[in-house]
């Protein structure tokens, strides 16, 4: 049976200050994040006994509860992975090409995303995704762990809008949060996550099409 386990931080509890408390960073990886990691194993044995013996009377609340937590816990490892003591600062490479093409430049997706996490109703994320449908990066919020995402988005960078990722040191400033992050950024590892996300392969190229030259040649000018 596949079973899943928390993740080291690789990193000490301190060392995002003063961007984010060492006591914010313990009780969130080891408290908050170990109790998905709980949930979703407990969920996963719910569902090998109802196989067991035959029974799938409660398969929609045990369903519910692995989306809730798997979500929840795979959301959590790859924010600990996108943030770094020696962060910030903007992407380069393939990265830094593609988000100028799909957002014009860095400082309107860091507009946009942080917007998107501070407009979350209740408790959520906020996503820089990639979708390989269109093969093009966009921003999504995440209602607790897993709704309103598009179907096969990839998520390569997150930020977590729950109260318990901010509210020791923040307070009610949850957009102060979100403009911190920004100084801690793993870009190294945002970008070795859109090299991995682009191999993704739905085979459906035919339920999207580019506009983009023919708005080009009507006059519309570009950002790219």
């Amino acid at each position: 049976m596949t079973r899943f386990k928390l993740p080291p931080l690789g990193y000490d509890f301190g060392a995002l200050e003063p961007h984010i408390s060492a006591e914010i960073m313990e009780l969130h990886h080891d408290k908050h994040h170990r109790a998905y990691v709980d949930g979703a194993n407990g969920a996963i044995e719910k569902l090998a006994a109802a196989r067991d013996k035959d029974d799938f009377t409660n398969i929609a609340a045990i369903e519910r509860a692995l989306a809730f937590n798997v979500s929840g816990h795979i959301l959590h490892s790859i924010f600990w992975r996108n943030l770094s003591p020696k962060g910030g600062g903007d992407p380069k490479g393939a990265l830094a090409t593609a988000i100028n093409r799909d957002f014009g430049n860095v400082a309107t997706l860091r507009k946009q995303l942080n917007h998107a996490a501070t407009t979350i109703m209740g408790s959520g994320w906020a996503a820089l995704v990639w979708d390989p449908a269109s093969r093009r990066l966009g921003t999504t919020q995440i209602h607790d762990h897993q709704s309103d995402v598009t179907q096969a988005g990839v998520p390569l960078l997150v930020m977590d809008a729950w109260e318990h990722a901010y509210y020791l040191q923040y307070k009610n400033r949850k957009a102060d949060f979100f403009t911190a992050l920004w100084g801690l950024w793993n870009w190294d590892d945002v970008a070795a996550r859109f090299e991995r996300a682009q191999r993704a392969d739905l085979a459906l190229e035919d339920v999207v099409e580019d506009t983009s030259s023919s708005s080009s040649s009507s006059g519309s000018s570009s950002s790219s």
